[in-house]
């Protein structure tokens, strides 16, 4: 594997049952992303979109097929093994943000840090400097209940870069916000891919948000599409 491919993807297929039916939800997918790429995941609801996105990220397990990220053949991993992989180089970012309510901003960002060996003294440093990548440093001591819906989903990146994990997953992260929210929202994870080098997948229905990765990538009824297609 070449040293700029952080996701490389081999005949992946995963089914669901229903009862006694096999219902496919991805079909022979094979796919690379490049270390520092921004790609963005499209197509109708239930094109297997999320399916994907959880399988790179370890929440998922295919069928068949080769998984391999960093390096690492994560669907041969153990349970314990995934859930260690995934803590320490997998950041997520949901379309609901995930906050846990009775915990402020700076100690919603700590939380994947509780499990690496860092001090409470380092863990809050961390936390601290994700917060000001975010630009949200003044709000630390907010609760999500006091912040608004798209500092809410900055509070979530921050939680998903306070470990510098090698990619980001981002789940429709801009389908909950009103437009100047989804723009502020975009606009810092272009900043994250351009200044941060990070790399991102992101899956959206959203041509605007689509439009800030660097590739657009299509599923429909679990295939992916031949074609790159550009330039909504």
């Amino acid at each position: 594997m070449g040293q700029s491919n952080i996701v490389v993807i081999d005949e992946l297929s995963k089914s669901y049952r229903r009862g006694t039916q096999e219902i496919p939800v991805l079909i022979g997918i094979s796919l690379t992303v490049g270390e520092g790429e921004f790609l963005a995941l499209m197509g109708p609801s239930g094109s297997g979109k999320t399916t994907l996105l959880n399988m790179i990220a370890g929440i998922d397990r295919p069928d068949s097929g080769r998984l391999i990220v960093g390096g690492v053949d994560i669907a041969t991993l153990g349970e314990s093994e995934l859930s260690r992989w995934r803590g320490s180089n997998v950041g997520f970012i949901f379309q609901f943000y995930n906050l846990i309510p009775v915990l402020d901003a700076l100690e919603n960002v700590q939380l994947p840090l509780l499990l690496t060996s860092l001090s409470r003294s380092e863990r809050r440093e961390h936390a601290i400097a994700a917060l000001e990548a975010v630009g949200l440093v003044d709000r630390m001591d907010h609760f999500p209940s006091e912040l608004s819906g798209g500092q809410q989903q900055k509070v979530a990146i921050a939680r998903a870069i306070v470990t510098d994990p090698l990619l980001i997953v981002a789940d429709e992260p801009t389908g909950d916000l009103d437009k100047k929210s989804a723009s502020d929202v975009l606009n810092l994870l272009w900043q994250l891919n351009e200044q941060f080098e990070k790399t991102i997948i992101m899956v959206t229905h959203d041509p605007r948000a689509a439009k800030k990765s660097k590739r657009i990538l299509f599923l429909d009824k679990g295939v992916l599409a031949d074609s790159i297609k550009d330039g909504f």
